[in-house]
């Protein structure tokens, strides 16, 4: 008879994108605090990421310009899962979800997931606004300008060619 205890699933490993944003608190220690609560969680080895940008926030209320990001990761976490961990996170990190689109601690979105098209209720992938925001798609070109968003079949750095890029800076908090 075999043990099922003794049974481990093992989910082969995936790349993902993901963005990272903060515009309330101390927002270079929240992101950077971000990636080190990633870097520690199993399942998850921080691959790239990109510098932090300071960009203007886009829709909502009048609120503070936002430090933005990219990484890539390399998950042994199904989708679903790694979006779980990333709300999770959020939380660590103070994060309450009051206003659409309103000033936060910690944003922390799943772009990509290799070339996998997904539509849940609660997880859409590839994100369904990431080919039109700059804030997304300039730290992502910085270090993944080759992967193909899977709707469009386009390189990141051809989408980027394709958005106002104006509001979006390098950050001199490096």
């Amino acid at each position: 008879m075999i043990d099922k205890s003794d049974l481990r699933t093992t989910i082969k490993p995936s790349l993902s994108a993901i963005a990272l944003g903060s515009n309330i608190g101390e927002s270079l220690a929240i992101l950077e605090g971000a990636i080190n609560s990633l870097e520690k969680t199993p399942g998850i080895t921080i691959k790239a990421k990109s510098s932090w940008y300071r960009t203007a926030p886009v829709g909502g209320p009048s609120q503070p310009d936002y430090l933005n990001g990219a990484a890539i990761l390399e998950v042994q976490l199904s989708p679903q899962k790694l979006l779980e961990t990333l709300l999770n996170i959020e939380q660590e990190f103070g994060r309450v979800r009051q206003e659409h689109w309103g000033p936060r601690t910690l944003d922390l979105d799943v772009l990509l997931f290799d070339d996998l098209i997904l539509e849940t209720p609660d997880l859409q992938i590839p994100h369904p606004r990431m080919t039109q925001r700059a804030f997304v798609l300039v730290p992502l070109a910085e270090i993944a300008p080759d992967w193909m968003e899977p709707v469009s079949r386009e390189p990141i750095s051809q989408l980027l060619q394709k958005v106002d890029c104006s509001d979006v800076s390098l950050s001199i908090n490096l």
